[in-house]
């Protein structure tokens, strides 16, 4: 299937972003986690675009060839950094109704995005990728396995941590894909170099470690998200109807991180286990997980 890398400009950024199907489609906007890139839904944009469905699917800052404008701007990645990023994108590129799905770090930026243009009745539906919703508050209690799972959250606000995310990012990322996709499934060697290309961006390394120290605490924010942040917390309600897809073999965000989750939406609300699945459904089981969205995007 044929893909077309584009670029967009935004108040901080210049966005870049993968486009496939018509240009007529009704737009669904892809965003990617981390470790990741916009190649992630290859798999997935190829049923969507015979569908007849538009797919956009952006680089977040400090990824691929997205840019930032001013080398002044703060290098943050706090999560309402990558909120208002997706915010500002889909204004740029003028879309009035759009579905947004997001894996991991894209589905914690969809759902922030999502609950700042709900009013505006924009986004016709949301889908979240192995994350549950109300779960970015670094008061929250966690299970014991999930802290265990997180062991990287807690590394990368130590030197060491910056150090390994600095200077041995390669290894450091293929490490996280190789623990955490579902038992007997890996990510082939020439599919991982594409994607680790993105990981060379000039900010990537700072919006990695800003990213995971903000989120606990332990990094200050940039002052320009604060009214955002105070929006965000406690989580608000969202009012769009939301699919959850969980990996049920998911090594990273355990799938009781997005059980009992409903008390959060107003609107039709599904979560979906997918068996022997991990951390990379559009990549595990690119076929289920395009089925998934076809259907909720279809009812």
């Amino acid at each position: 299937m044929d893909t077309h890398l584009q670029s967009v400009r935004t108040p901080l950024l210049e966005t870049a972003y993968l486009t496939a199907g018509p240009d007529s489609g009704f737009p669904v906007v892809l965003i990617h986690g981390w470790p990741d890139d916009a190649r992630t839904w290859d798999r997935v944009t190829e049923a969507m675009a015979a569908a007849g469905l538009r797919t956009i699917a952006p680089y977040l800052r400090g990824f691929g060839p997205t840019r930032f404008l001013d080398g002044g701007t703060p290098r943050s990645g706090q999560l309402s950094a990558l909120g208002q990023d997706l915010i500002d994108f889909v204004a740029a590129l003028r879309l009035d109704r759009f579905a947004l799905v997001g894996h991991d770090w894209g589905a914690r930026a969809a759902a922030i995005a999502t609950t700042e243009l709900q009013a505006g009745g924009r986004v016709t539906h949301l889908v979240m990728l192995s994350v549950g919703y109300g779960t970015n508050d670094p008061g929250q209690a966690l299970p014991l396995r999930q802290i265990q799972n997180y062991w990287y959250h807690w590394y990368l606000a130590l030197p060491r941590g910056a150090d390994l995310v600095r200077s041995h990012r390669r290894e450091l990322t293929r490490y996280m894909w190789d623990i955490w996709g579902a038992p007997g499934w890996t990510i082939a060697d020439d599919e991982f170099d594409l994607t680790a290309e993105s990981f060379e961006n000039p900010d990537w390394a700072e919006i990695v470690l800003s990213s995971y120290r903000h989120r606990w605490g332990h990094a200050e924010g940039d002052p320009q998200y604060a009214p955002l942040e105070r929006r965000l917390n406690p989580a608000p309600i969202v009012a769009v109807p939301t699919l959850v897809l969980h990996g049920e073999a998911d090594p990273c965000n355990n799938p009781i991180t997005s059980a009992g989750k409903e008390r959060y939406f107003s609107s039709r609300y599904a979560r979906k286990l997918l068996a022997g699945v991990g951390h990379f459904p559009q990549r595990e089981a690119a076929e289920a997980v395009g089925h998934e969205i076809l259907a909720w995007l279809n009812r």
